[in-house]
């Protein structure tokens, strides 16, 4: 299995019910505007990324790759138990190739992930949105990706202005995404 297994607070979060929204996640745990340095909580750039998959809203622990125009190690974590988590991947915001399409969605599904954030396009769109996975991606675009590079797992990345790390708490809805370091109580 890659990386670390998620808390035990996450199971009892998703025990306890659907993922709460970010605009109360953010009312209970950020403050107005002017008081959003002091909450430890990021919000990826408004509008950077738009819903495909089935789910909309979703929440987990951050399982991060870095990777460009090749989903060799994607497919590779996909395929393994997800446990709640969500895979973020730093795509380099190419355009030019799609790093997951309904395949992959499927085994995300399959196995258990929340969902797949993707800075970078995916493809099979109309067949995303019938998985019941969460995936937030740049845009559509029809060519599958290259198999060369793998990448790397379980690093740092940045998306939308947003620090993510492994084992970070990353909750995503129609309103945005946020990302803490720390399981947020709802």
């Amino acid at each position: 299995m890659f990386g670390s297994s998620p808390t035990p607070s996450f199971v009892d979060s998703v025990q306890l019910g659907p993922s709460p929204p970010t605009t109360e996640l953010c009312d209970q745990h950020m403050g107005p505007v002017d008081c959003v340095d002091d909450a430890g909580i990021t919000i990826m750039e408004p509008g950077l990324l738009r819903d495909f998959g089935g789910r909309i809203r979703f929440h987990g622990q951050a399982m991060t790759v870095k990777c460009y125009e090749s989903n060799v190690l994607i497919s590779q974590l996909l395929d393994s138990p997800g446990h709640g988590r969500v895979l973020v991947v730093d795509g380099g915001g190419s355009r030019r190739c799609a790093l997951l399409g309904d395949r992959l969605a499927g085994l995300a599904a399959k196995n258990g992930w929340a969902g797949v954030i993707v800075h970078g396009c995916v493809r099979d769109t109309a067949a995303l949105g019938e998985i019941e996975v969460g995936i937030k991606a740049l845009a559509p675009c029809p060519l599958k990706s290259s198999k060369r590079d793998p990448g790397l797992k379980a690093v740092r990345v940045v998306i939308g202005g947003a620090l993510v790390r492994p084992g970070d708490w990353v909750y995503a809805d129609e309103d945005g995404v946020l990302v803490s370091r720390e399981a947020l109580p709802y």
